[in-house]
């Protein structure tokens, strides 16, 4: 999970969070879910287990302040902004092997601000500035960063690709080079060999040969590359050597 699709996440749920006019911010279960990457079943069977025996998570939510009778109305009325940092905390860290590191990095994203200016953010809810307050909001802020580290992410992402593009080459350039340096030269398909020499030859003396190049190269303890041909299927390479040897034999 990057930051990337975290940002992705936040605007596919933004129509599920709400603010009031005091501030005060809450989302659907589908959206806490969504955000701490798990599914809105498992957020539904937190707050269903108040009625019997508490979850961990029911009971830290409980610990925390809210009654139980709180965490059944969520199911309508939506998850408050201090709950959701509650269940954000608890998947990143107390869910044990249920934990997720979406839940981590989502808690890492809105640690320094919390839950509630987000949300605030994401629906326009503004304060009344102040003469003495500055015009870059604590959320405009972190937005900032959060595409700094966006766009940071990209380039590397960019640069591994290129890369594996280079090592690619390079393995491509080392095998040419090892089939040059191997005493046995070059390796070919029968067909590929065949139409190098200038040869036309039948599926079925194709298929002779390979046989018999296969034993030849299983008798001297060669191995045998297997590569797709999208008439045959799989067919052997063999070096050189090995097929200048059925090749003659059979002229013979």
């Amino acid at each position: 999970m990057s930051q990337i699709e975290i940002s992705q996440i936040i605007e596919q749920i933004s129509e599920e969070i709400e603010v009031d006019t005091n501030g005060q911010a809450k989302a659907s279960i589908r959206a806490t879910a969504r955000l701490a990457g798990v599914s809105a079943v498992a957020i539904l069977k937190t707050l269903d287990s108040v009625n019997l025996e508490p979850s961990k998570l029911a009971q830290m939510l409980m610990d925390s302040g809210f009654e139980a009778v709180n965490l059944t109305e969520w199911r309508t009325d939506g998850i408050p902004d201090i709950a959701i940092a509650i269940i954000l905390e608890y998947y990143a860290y107390e869910a044990g092997r249920y934990c997720t590191k979406q839940a981590r990095l989502v808690c890492r994203s809105f640690n320094t601000i919390g839950i509630r200016a987000w949300i605030q953010d994401k629906l326009g809810w503004t304060k009344p500035v102040s003469n003495s307050e500055t015009a870059m909001t604590q959320i405009q802020l972190l937005a900032a960063i959060a595409q700094q580290m966006a766009q940071q992410e990209q380039y590397l992402l960019e640069q591994q690709q290129q890369q594996a593009q280079i090592l690619a080459r390079l393995k491509a350039v080392e095998v040419e080079q090892d089939r040059v340096n191997t005493p046995c030269g070059h390796k070919y398909s029968v067909v590929g060999f065949a139409n190098l020499q200038g040869l036309e030859i039948s599926v079925k003396e194709a298929g002779t040969k390979g046989r018999k190049a296969s034993a030849l190269c299983r008798k001297q303890g060669i191995e045998i590359e297997r590569i797709h041909d999208p008439r045959f299927g799989k067919v052997g390479l063999y070096p050189e050597s090995i097929l200048v040897e059925v090749f003659k034999a059979e002229q013979n």
